[in-house]
């Protein structure tokens, strides 16, 4: 049996794919599983050993990846993304074997979200985005064997001991202080304030992108800050979440490799929910029930303007920011004391 899971993007989008993608390898005999993503993000799935063939879209044609698809004859589709440009995919396959090829996917609950962001409605089901993901696949008899998800990491691509300071041997905690959008991100001025109070080492992680604010954030102390931001690969860094004692996480991907890693975490949400799905993932708990005792939440829940977007925006519409800059740093310093001791 031959399948194809199709996820392009983004970082922990396709890492909160995992838990299906090695159901499926396990629990389905003689499966040969293939895994279809944007090039940018090859370095997420390629130690996956669960994973067979990797194929990789790179750049804005697909007609080279839809051919070298078809040379493969699927049995089964699995779409976790769910696109115009996942349909496509999927039916050329179909076309080219005469519908043989079986398609499974999940409900995005685009209607839903909608109603949230735009009319402050919560009609969002009470459970992790993966376990939307394995309905998709509830026909085929797999089940989530509740392992939480999963992240390899080759040994070329882990850190030596020499690339962190040696005041960080005896543990540090890995301060994610990137976003994909800004109204994901905590300003500048509020880790300045957290980072002034908490006597602890740090590694703060982010992009090229994040270095400047880094940084800034590094004046206070240099010796108990670290700046890595964009001195690592994606996987070098995964390695420092891995060796973190916990982290302290915007809504990003590195939330959910640190989950996968089983790190206790402090999330701090800006314009986005944790009830669209996407909140830390450790393969038993959901965000009201079976709550994970080492996951921490921080958000403003008093403003009728949030969650603005499922996604985010490069600036707050309402020109406030309020969801973010009235995040209390007294809380996210408790709970940091408490993953500290």
């Amino acid at each position: 049996m031959k399948i194809l899971f199709i996820r392009f993007s983004s970082i922990g989008d396709i890492v909160l794919t995992t838990p299906v993608v090695r159901c499926v390898k396990q629990q389905l005999p003689h499966a040969e599983v293939h895994y279809l993503t944007k090039k940018s993000f090859s370095a997420i799935i390629e130690n996956n050993p669960y994973i067979d063939k990797h194929f990789y879209l790179d750049g804005g044609d697909m007609l080279p990846i839809v051919m070298e698809l078809l040379k493969e004859k699927y049995d089964i589709v699995i779409d976790l993304h769910r696109n115009l440009r996942t349909l496509y995919i999927k039916s050329l396959l179909r076309q080219a074997f005469n519908s043989r090829v079986k398609n499974y996917t999940f409900s995005k609950l685009n209607i839903r979200k909608w109603l949230f962001t735009n009319l402050k409605l919560n009609c969002m089901p009470d459970i992790s985005i993966v376990e939307r993901y394995f309905k998709a696949v509830t026909s085929l008899g797999v089940k989530n064997d509740g392992q939480g998800l999963d992240y390899f990491i080759s040994a070329s691509d882990e850190i030596n001991k020499d690339d962190l300071p040696m005041s960080h041997m005896l543990g540090f905690a890995a301060i994610a202080i990137g976003g994909q959008h800004e109204t994901k991100k905590m300003p500048v001025e509020k880790w300045k304030a957290f980072c002034s109070q908490f006597d602890f080492p740090m590694v703060l992680m982010g992009g090229k992108e994040d270095a400047s604010n880094a940084a800034e954030i590094c004046k206070i102390d240099p010796i108990k800050m670290y700046n890595a931001c964009g001195k690592f690969s994606l996987n070098e860094s995964a390695h420092i979440i891995q060796k973190s004692r916990f982290v302290i996480t915007h809504d990003t991907g590195l939330m959910h490799i640190a989950a996968s890693f089983k790190k206790p975490i402090i999330s701090i949400w800006g314009n986005t929910v944790p009830e669209f799905g996407m909140f830390p993932y450790y393969g038993y708990n959901n965000l009201k029930t079976n709550i994970a005792p080492q996951s921490y939440i921080i958000e403003n829940k008093k403003l009728f303007c949030r969650p603005c977007s499922k996604i985010g925006y490069a600036k707050c519409p309402k020109k406030h920011f309020n969801c973010m800059q009235k995040i209390e740093i007294a809380e996210i310093l408790v709970k940091a004391q408490l993953l500290k001791a």
